[in-house]
């Protein structure tokens, strides 16, 4: 079995439970430290068992494989990676069972993420999840006022658009954010306003 691991918690004598995407559901396994097991990082895309266990209701984490990427070993694009899969995290923990979209879209992800502006790749990411989950507020109605936006757009968690009267962020072209969501690309955008975007998907899906 293949999946992400999208979460790390340290227990007691350095086990771990770890949160693992796959392409059909959400694995919560634990992994018994010791010298002969395989260095796991958040993040990583791993081969792995789910073995049952008599002592715990939680399986435990066998055969692990990490499958690496080129860039794994790139601190910086890591440093990026590792917080964008935490968001799938508080995303998705508390489902079961999850569509193949999202474990598609890391795919996706992974293998350009050494080609461009991670950052870029990871928002337009998040439209593409948005748009799937029927969350893209492409209207422009603004989420306070409920009134049309027709300048001054701001953008506020989740990419919800509102006048900047009505939320005090960071003033956005409305063309360019309309071409965001609806082209589902960032190359209307420069990389400030990137960053500023990404500050905001921090925040959480």
């Amino acid at each position: 079995m293949q999946g992400y691991i999208i979460n790390l918690n340290r227990v007691k004598d350095e086990d771990l439970i770890v949160t693992i995407l796959t392409q059909n559901s959400i694995k919560t396994v634990y992994r018994f430290y010791g010298a002969r097991h395989s260095t796991i990082h958040l993040g990583y895309k791993i081969d792995f068992e789910a073995i049952p266990s008599l002592k715990s209701t939680i399986p435990q984490l066998r055969s692990i494989m990490h499958l690496g990427m080129s860039w794994n070993n790139h601190r910086e694009r890591m440093l990026i990676w590792q917080p964008f899969m935490r968001l799938f995290y508080t995303h998705l923990k508390d489902v079961g069972t999850v569509d193949s979209f999202y474990f598609d879209l890391l795919e996706m992800c992974s293998s350009i993420w050494h080609k461009q502006n991670p950052k870029r790749i990871a928002i337009e990411a998040y439209i593409k999840l948005l748009a799937y989950e029927g969350r893209l507020h492409d209207d422009f109605i603004c989420f306070n006022c409920e009134e049309e936006i027709l300048e001054d757009l701001t953008l506020i968690r989740a990419f919800l658009p509102a006048h900047k009267t009505c939320a005090w962020n960071q003033t956005f072209e409305l063309l360019h954010v309309k071409q965001l969501f609806e082209e589902q690309s960032t190359i209307a955008l420069d990389d400030e306003q990137i960053d500023v975007l990404w500050k905001i998907l921090l925040e959480g899906f």
